[in-house]
């Protein structure tokens, strides 16, 4: 069973690399013209895996996301008023 994740943004030097992280987690994306790799792990392993991907010599940086931590309940979000009219029309 899949518990909380974390993701992790790693800078390379080189993409060609980049297929050498899937040890370390779940790859969900690869920029190419960015040269980064958006990988998921654990978020209790977090704090190891980004050390152990630090010292890869083909890594520029790693960040975490910050979105777990990050409210996402939205409170007094207003609706627009054109896209309700849109809604009961029925388009």
């Amino acid at each position: 069973m899949i518990g909380e994740r974390q993701g992790l943004i790693v800078w390379l030097h080189n993409i060609k690399l980049a297929k050498n992280l899937r040890k370390y987690g779940n790859i969900h994306y690869i920029s190419k013209r960015l040269k980064y790799v958006v990988l998921y792990c654990n978020m209790d392993e977090s704090e190891t895996v980004m050390n152990k991907i630090k010292n890869l010599s083909f890594v520029k940086m790693v960040e975490p996301s910050y979105r777990p931590f990050l409210k996402t309940d939205f409170d007094n979000a207003k609706p627009d008023k054109a896209k309700e009219y849109d809604y009961k029309i029925g388009f």
